[in-house]
Formats: structure tokens, sequence, C-alpha cells
């Protein structure tokens, strides 16, 4: 019963030395994402990419509606419409990919340096500064640091 009791006591210290840490973080941080999106050149970089695909993409409907123009029967702008549209669909997905994966990459960085930022600063969170409305700590120079540091 003695081993008992002293094995409670040591688990009621242990519990509250471990809750005892999380009190030694230092609060809530911020990052300003227009801040981070116009700091990091990596950013910068795949949205000019992916302009350029919207870009291209565009340029293919302009092109096919210029070949569309010289068709003269109905049936040949019929099926000169099903092609182009088919063509189109999937030219657009191939798009749709692209942005996708180059967006999640950039958030996956963006939150891999914010991790690494929380933890050295010892916060308990760190949020979009558009939900703070008073308070917080801004750490957007920090995460833009090891955005930079991470691309080399």
């Amino acid at each position: 019963m003695k081993n008992l009791k002293n094995l409670v006591v040591t688990l009621g210290i242990t519990a509250a030395l471990l809750m005892g840490n999380t009190v030694l973080a230092e609060g809530i941080g911020y990052i300003d994402t227009e801040k981070i999106y116009s700091g990091y050149d990596a950013i910068q970089n795949a949205m000019q990419e992916i302009s350029k695909k919207e870009l291209a993409l565009q340029e293919y409907l302009l092109q096919q509606e210029k070949k569309s123009k010289e068709l003269t029967t109905p049936i040949q702008k019929k099926n000169f419409e099903e092609k182009v549209a088919k063509e189109f669909k999937a030219k657009k997905e191939e798009y749709l990919k692209f942005k996708q994966d180059k967006e999640q990459a950039i958030y996956n960085r963006i939150q891999e340096a914010s991790r690494e930022v929380l933890v050295e600063q010892k916060l308990d969170a760190i949020v979009d500064s558009r939900v703070i409305f008073v308070g917080g700590i801004d750490v957007s120079d920090l995460v833009i640091a090891k955005l930079k540091k991470s691309a080399k």
C-alpha cells in the first residue's frame, strides 16, 4: 500500500512537471502571409509558373477560335468544337493539377518553416495575422528566413 502511495505521488509530481513545461511557452505567434509571399522568391517563381500555364491555356483557346472561324460547314464546326472541347478539358485538368501541386508545395514549405519557428521560439501556436485582433508575436520575418535557408 505504501508503494502504491509513493507511485501515485511520483506520477502526480511527474504530471505536474510535464504540465509546467507548457506554461513556459511564450504565447501565440502570427504570420503575415502577404509578407511571406512577397518576401520569398520561390513563391514568386511558382506563382509566375502558374500564370504562364494559365496564359498558355488562354492562348490555346484564342488560337482555336481563329481556326474555327476558317471553317465553313456546320458539320466541320461541330466536329472541330467537339475536338477542341475534349483537348481543352484535358489541358485544363493538367493546369489545375499543376496549380494545385505548386500551391500545396508552397503551403507545405511555409508550414514546415512555421513549425521550426514555433519550436525555436517556444510558442503555443502560430496563426495567420488576419485572425489576431490584439497581441501575439509577429514571426513572419523568422519564417521567411527559414524558407530562404531551406532553399539553399
